[in-house]
């Protein structure tokens, strides 16, 4: 596997299979040679056979160039296979560094791409530079050393008549050069507007649900067929300058052709040529003229691959903002699961706004704490820094009394539950999704899991229980039931510290207060992120955060009598009447 923050090199990633690239060039080089000895036999049977009337020689140069055609023929067949197994390697090789590369991302790195652009750039790049690679041990390359060595062959024929291909060769490919880059520029363009048009797909595809509860679908066609046509007419322009090239290719080669064929009629004449150097000389400008017609393609490709090339390139070498210390702690293993706050302040990379301002609080070893505060007010945040997801801008955040940024980032990860807000399940089964929270987890700690998480019952009555294979996103089932899913993935892991932010949302308080009472079996410190505060009653403590600064910070009793904040929300849930019995209570 390769990546980091190495330069990305394609060559490094053909390098393992040159022995195979080698051979392909070798069979290349073999048909080639093949080819280019076609014409010199040709002549021999036109001036020393037909003319000659001799038909031995005839049988002799013709059997020659049938068994020249047989080693073309096979060579062809046995490069195909070894271009074949280097380009399908190396497309696996670039796509597996690109892949680990991606989920060794931090948070910020993930916002500068967005997801659709990070999806073709490991489909559809990825699939343009192996197809390079194919074409050019098959065609790319033999096409410019036909043209090479026509023009070489041809002036072992008959310098005179060989020195038209000398002048106009150069300069088509000065006139070549040019048009691939500037065909480069236009070629990322293009897969720019490819991203757009799948931003748009991906989005209707996740949202076709709200699509058709709000009737949007014609203002959403609308939105596609806009980003369609600017791929199109972006592609078309590209298209239209390539195309350019091979009509002015086959004009020059062909006014070639006309000027041999000229000046051989009257070497002929002169007794400078013979008829065979003739028909010799204007076959390798034929072949020469077909080798220049591919370079339309070869530039089409190249361009595009440039344009992959420089995409990859900016994925492998983005500089991952979030690495191991230095310093790193003897142990990351957490014992008793303090957590500690300390005057932290935090920020998202490219702002300047703080999110979270002098935060500072301390949950003990085994407490239950939550989070209670309004929309934006930085609770998603604040768990963030928790299992360093993103790093404080300021202060420190502190498990066991250890700075989290000088802990194993993989060991830290392993011993913290967390559960986000929008319930994620992933393709395969009900036991797979639980099982995804820890590796080889047994079916009795799946069940078990499920269980606490009061999902259990519901998984029973599933047209296969655990084994019951789940749509694209959990489709067919509910938002409560995701959410217990979820839940139930983080439990069986048995965190040291359990996280749920504002995962309970969409449970009834029957279900929830189940939910709760079976985590306090759980020897963990759990940190809850709701608006419930029927679920802020079975908390240790209690955290108030408003435009990211704590307000507040105590029990159930201690905020209702002395936080503003608190009573409104109380007020709001249970009731002006239950707030004054309470308080009086």
């Amino acid at each position: 596997m390769r990546g980091g923050n190495d330069m990305f090199k394609i060559r490094t990633y053909i390098k393992p299979y040159r022995i195979s690239a080698g051979f392909a060039l070798l069979f290349m080089l073999l048909e080639l040679v093949a080819e280019l000895w076609h014409p010199i036999f040709m002549a021999k049977i036109i001036d020393e056979g037909i003319l000659q009337k001799d038909f031995p020689i005839i049988l002799k140069w013709g059997g020659v160039m049938v068994g020249l055609s047989l080693i073309g023929f096979l060579s062809g067949i046995m490069n195909s296979f070894f271009s074949s197994h280097v380009s399908q390697s190396f497309g696996y090789d670039i796509r597996q560094s690109v892949f680990s590369k991606i989920q060794a991302f931090s948070f910020a790195n993930f916002n500068r791409f967005p997801t659709s652009s990070l999806i073709t750039r490991m489909t559809n790049d990825v699939t343009q530079l192996q197809q390079t690679v194919f074409a050019s041990l098959r065609i790319m390359m033999r096409a410019p050393l036909l043209v090479l060595g026509g023009a070489i062959m041809a002036l072992t024929v008959n310098v005179n008549l060989a020195l038209i291909l000398v002048i106009v060769i150069p300069a088509l490919t000065l006139f070549l050069i040019w048009m691939m880059r500037k065909a480069g520029s236009l070629f990322r363009g293009v897969q720019q507007r490819l991203d757009h048009v799948n931003l748009v797909m991906r989005e209707n595809l996740i949202g076709i649900r709200l699509i058709r509860a709000f009737l949007k679908k014609k203002h959403e066609v609308n939105r596609f067929t806009g980003a369609n046509e600017e791929l199109r007419d972006k592609t078309i322009y590209a298209y239209r300058l390539i195309e350019v090239t091979l009509p002015v290719l086959v004009l020059v080669m062909n006014v070639s052709i006309i000027l041999i064929l000229w000046l051989g009629g009257r070497g002929i004449e002169s007794g400078s040529a013979s008829a065979g150097d003739v028909v010799a000389v204007v076959n390798y400008a034929t072949r020469v003229s077909a080798a220049i017609s591919m370079f339309t393609f070869i530039i089409m490709n190249f361009s595009r691959a440039q344009a992959s090339t420089h995409r990859i390139k900016e994925v492998m070498e983005t500089e991952i903002d979030l690495t191991e210390s230095e310093e790193l702690h003897e142990s990351s293993a957490i014992t008793s699961g303090k957590i500690e706050f300390d005057h932290v302040f935090f920020k998202y990379p490219g702002t300047d706004e703080d999110v979270l301002e002098d935060v500072t609080f301390t949950v003990e070893p085994g407490q239950r704490m939550a989070i209670l505060g309004s929309t934006g007010s930085g609770k998603s945040s604040l768990f963030q820094l928790v299992p360093r997801l993103y790093d404080t801008t300021g202060g420190t955040v502190l498990i066991d009394g250890r700075c989290v940024e000088k802990m194993k980032i993989e060991e830290l990860r392993k011993q913290i539950g967390f559960v986000p807000q929008e319930a994620l399940l992933f393709s395969g089964t009900v036991a797979d999704n639980i099982a995804w929270g820890k590796e080889n987890a047994g079916e009795e700690e799946i069940c078990s899991a499920a269980k606490d998480a009061q999902i259990h019952d519901t998984i029973m009555k599933l047209p296969n229980q655990y084994d019951t294979v789940l749509g694209q996103r959990g489709v067919n089932l509910s938002g409560g039931q995701k959410q217990r899913l979820s839940i139930a993935r983080a439990l069986v892991r048995k965190p040291k510290i359990l996280m749920l932010d504002d995962s309970t949302s969409a449970l009834d308080l029957k279900t929830e207060a189940n939910l709760l009472k079976a985590l306090k079996k759980y020897s963990c410190t759990t940190l809850i992120i709701t608006q419930k505060i029927s679920t802020a009653l079975q908390s240790d403590i209690i955290l108030l955060l408003e435009d990211g600064k704590v307000i507040g910070k105590g029990t159930h009793e201690e905020l209702i009598e002395t936080s503003r904040l608190y009573q409104q929300i109380f007020a709001s849930q249970f009731g002006e009447e239950s707030l004054k019995n309470v308080q009086t209570s």
